[in-house]
């Protein structure tokens, strides 16, 4: 049990998709102007990223390596993340229309987000086991949530901050995500 936990919490805070791994930038920048967006997008990334690692892991073991084509696996992977993305947006759609227009183009997105196509790949060359995969993809999941999060807040807290007009907007973001960055880097040591 503590080698689940440790594998959850590595990938969450030690190697964080977002600001150690510097994957899914593009809503990670676009989508945490507000805290609202900024939580339904990490769900929803959140919610892919899990399935699609579970429903990735056995398509790899159990059909893709016994036949020996496992070059395949991207091509796959891509192809099972895009179906889940549809899902996903299909119920955004009918329960919570608001977000899924203030999501607009981020939403699609997800298909591409290369962090859930690296975390399904990262179980696989880990050689974890199922259960293994799955606690890594929630942790993983968990960390690109709390970075979505975080970086809200501090996009909140800048809008009443005296910010030199060089710095306004897209570089202060930059400095702060990098300022962020260096702090979840001071996990690596403890875990």
């Amino acid at each position: 049990m503590s080698d689940l936990i440790s594998i959850f919490l590595k990938s969450c805070f030690v190697d964080n998709v977002v600001l150690i791994q510097f994957l899914a930038l593009c809503p990670f920048i676009g989508m945490t102007g507000d805290t609202g967006k900024a939580t339904g997008m990490g769900i929803a990334t959140s919610f892919v990223m899990v399935l699609a690692t579970a429903v990735t892991y056995p398509l790899y073991y159990f059909v893709l390596a016994p036949l020996g084509v496992e070059f395949l696996k991207i091509l796959l992977f891509v192809l099972v993340i895009a179906s889940l993305v549809q899902l996903v947006e299909f119920y955004l759609k009918k329960s919570a229309p608001a977000l899924y227009s203030s999501m607009g183009v981020y939403l699609a997105l997800i298909t591409t987000n290369c962090a859930i196509l690296a975390v399904t790949l990262n179980t696989i060359s880990k050689q974890y086991n199922f259960v293994e995969a799955i606690f890594y993809a929630l942790g993983a999941a968990c960390g690109f949530l709390l970075a979505m999060v975080i970086m809200s807040g501090i996009r909140k807290k800048m809008e009443t901050a005296e910010i030199p007009a060089f710095l306004k907007g897209t570089p202060i973001l930059f400095i702060a995500a990098g300022l962020l960055s260096m702090s979840f880097g001071g996990f690596a040591g403890l875990i």
